[in-house]
């Protein structure tokens, strides 16, 4: 699969002024994103475009199934790393470059370390209709289910909830980025573990803060031990579990610590059913559901976004049960 990424290029030639060091590279390795050597030394490259809070956990696990397959030092290379994200890096061992040259890269007598360098500008933020608001909806649908896909426009517009014109715009612009193809019988999607790595990022950016309704706390402990027990009754399912809740129904292998809740339902309504109470600091968070259907067969929300919850808690535990839930409930997104 093809990705741009000639901002390698400029993040080691940056680097390379500030150090006075030449770095050489190679980037026709077909397992790799290029290889960097420095001082004799190689280090694998991994390229992303950026790497920040909402996407911290997705990036740090694929580094380590990097480290586990291979016996050189990796550099992720990107045009922007977040301070608490570079934090996170050096913590777990791994070397980064961004694109105006901060970096931390130490392996044996070689260690590289500068920070408080400045982008000339700032042109991560994807502008596009396809991850606006509207467009992550829709490709929220589009991943979810294999079948969304051949849902025709006017389908997908009413199950999603927006305008026959954004669903229109929106698919435009994923052929055009090269996610998506038309033929004669069917609709294709490309490069898709790209786009769910993207629509990772927007969701959280984009989505998640306008979905946001409350934060609350259970009134007493029992309903804390007792959570699971809940919902069993309700019939509508117009509450729905996400997050470290959704993972632990789903593998039954987590003892959550925040409970997150998607439901459109009135607050003090939600509050009724699972005795909360308001509380800016509580471990429940309330928020917005954001799609239409649900042919999910448990109290929780879809498989895609219980996988988005965990992923973007950068929680080592959680990304853990979040790759289970990747493994188990999205062999379509493969």
């Amino acid at each position: 699969m093809y990705r741009n990424n000639d901002f390698i290029y400029e993040a080691v030639a940056n680097l390379e002024n500030l150090i006075n060091i030449p770095i050489d590279i190679e980037t026709s390795r077909d397992n790799y994103d290029a290889i960097l050597n420095i001082k004799n030394m190689q280090f694998v490259v991994e390229a992303k475009s950026a790497m920040r809070t909402s996407n911290q956990g997705l990036v740090l696990s694929q580094l380590e199934e990097i480290r586990n397959r291979s016996n050189k030092p990796i550099i992720l290379i990107a045009q922007y790393i977040s301070k608490e994200a570079a934090n996170h890096l050096k913590e777990r061992g791994f070397n980064y470059i961004d694109i105006a040259g901060n970096a931390f890269v130490k392996k044996g007598d070689l260690v590289i370390y500068i920070e408080g360098q400045k982008r000339r500008t700032a042109t991560l933020t994807n502008q596009s209709r396809a991850f606006q608001e509207a467009g992550v909806k829709i490709i929220f649908h589009l991943l979810s289910e294999p079948e969304n896909l051949q849902d025709s426009y006017r389908t997908i517009a009413q199950k999603v909830g927006v305008s026959l014109g954004s669903v229109s715009n929106v698919m435009a612009e994923l052929e055009e980025l090269n996610y998506l193809i038309k033929t004669n019988e069917k609709r294709v999607l490309k490069n898709k573990e790209e786009l769910l790595e993207r629509w990772l990022v927007e969701f959280n950016t984009v989505l998640k803060p306008r979905i946001i309704r409350s934060r609350m706390k259970f009134i007493d402990t029992d309903m804390v031990q007792n959570w699971r027990h809940t919902l069993l009754n309700q019939t509508g399912r117009d509450i729905l579990w996400g997050g470290e809740s959704a993972g632990a129904i789903l593998t039954d292998n987590l003892r959550p610590q925040e409970f997150t809740i998607y439901s459109n339902l009135e607050l003090p309504e939600i509050a009724k059913t699972l005795r909360l109470v308001p509380d800016k600091t509580g471990n429940v968070e309330v928020r917005q559901k954001f799609w239409q259907n649900n042919n999910w067969n448990q109290n929780t929300v879809p498989a895609l976004l219980i996988y988005t919850d965990l992923m973007n808690s950068g929680y080592g535990r959680n990304v853990e049960i979040a790759n289970q839930v990747f493994e188990n409930e999205l062999q379509h997104i493969q």
